[in-house]
């Protein structure tokens, strides 16, 4: 059964699974119905960052129009443009054992394409989450349940990998950004 998380919770990922490698992360989402004319668009993202949290260069940005890391290490499935469906509404997998040395974080993010034109935010999303899938095993490992405590934020910072000497462990974050993807972008240096 997976660990279930609450925002700022850490658990370790790695120490008491050894010789897991290679995980789905998957996002889900459903939107509020309203009639604000313009369809739900939502985006999710990697950021590989360095030990002060920044962003190497625009490599280091995995998203929809670069799905894959150079290193391999990070690799988004592609881009939902509904959200409709059960389950993970997006992926990004991470092959653990490929991730560059200096890399000490992998941020896992969330945005609503045009989210300003469209007066769309994450006031009118519900059952966000976050989830960890052993893909060898197929099993899901943690869960992490965004609840609905954002109201104008166009972005989120849903949680994050990071080394912790030669393990990895998991951080459950849930910060909310106003600005979509440009503030992500600039928080994490590019």
């Amino acid at each position: 059964m997976a660990v279930s998380l609450s925002k700022g919770q850490k658990v370790d990922l790695t120490k008491g699974n050894p010789g897991l490698s290679k995980l789905i992360v998957g996002l889900g989402w459903d939107t509020n119905k309203y009639d604000g004319g313009a369809e739900f668009d939502l985006d999710a993202s990697a950021f590989l960052l360095d030990a002060n949290g920044k962003a190497r260069n625009e490599k280091d940005f995995v998203y929809y129009n670069n799905l894959k890391h150079a290193s391999g290490s990070v690799f988004n499935t592609g881009d939902n443009r509904t959200g409709a469906g059960e389950g993970d509404d997006e992926q990004i997998k991470v092959d653990l054992s490929k991730v560059p040395a200096d890399v000490a974080k992998i941020a896992f993010t969330v945005t609503i394409h045009e989210a300003e034109s469209r007066k769309q935010n994450f006031g009118q999303v519900s059952n966000a989450f976050i989830r960890v899938v052993d893909e060898q095993s197929n099993k899901e490992m943690l869960r992490y349940d965004l609840g609905e405590d954002y109201s104008i934020e166009t972005a989120v910072v849903v949680a994050e990998l990071y080394r912790n000497g030669t393990e990895w462990k998991f951080n459950a974050i849930g910060s909310g950004f106003q600005g979509g993807l440009g503030a992500l972008v600039r928080n994490f240096g590019l």
